[in-house]
């Protein structure tokens, strides 16, 4: 059988080196490529990484959904130690909190292009 391996996570969006560098800090990743269209960032493990390619017609969606409106696909959950030193970090880093927030132990933010994402802290 063959070997298949996830690498990355591609996310659409109309400026991808702007949405890159957002989460490069926030990430702490490495650029492994770029161009106007596409760029490939890594963790410094290797382990796992993202990916940005360009899409003009990106949609915000919305959360919590809403019939008729952009229905989120998917979006990405990132394991912290400390949630609200978390949360503080990846508004700074150009994040915005979500004012729905279903979980105690989680929150729910959007990147600058309105992807969103968890920030959470990890059962043990």
């Amino acid at each position: 059988m063959a070997t298949l391996r996830l690498t990355a996570t591609v996310l659409d969006t109309p400026d991808p080196p702007a949405l890159a560098a957002f989460y490069r800090r926030l990430l702490g990743f490495e650029t492994v490529r770029e161009d106007p269209d596409w760029v490939v960032l890594r963790d410094p493990h290797g382990v796992t990484g993202l990916s940005f390619q360009r899409e003009e017609q990106h949609v915000r969606p919305a959360w919590p959904a809403r019939a008729g409106e952009q229905q989120v696909q998917d979006h990405l959950d990132i394991a912290v130690d400390d949630l609200p030193g978390a949360v503080e970090h990846a508004v700074a880093a150009g994040a915005s909190v979500e004012g729905f927030q279903p979980q105690e132990t989680v929150r729910v933010l959007r990147d600058p292009h309105g992807h969103l994402f968890c920030l959470y802290l990890p059962e043990e």
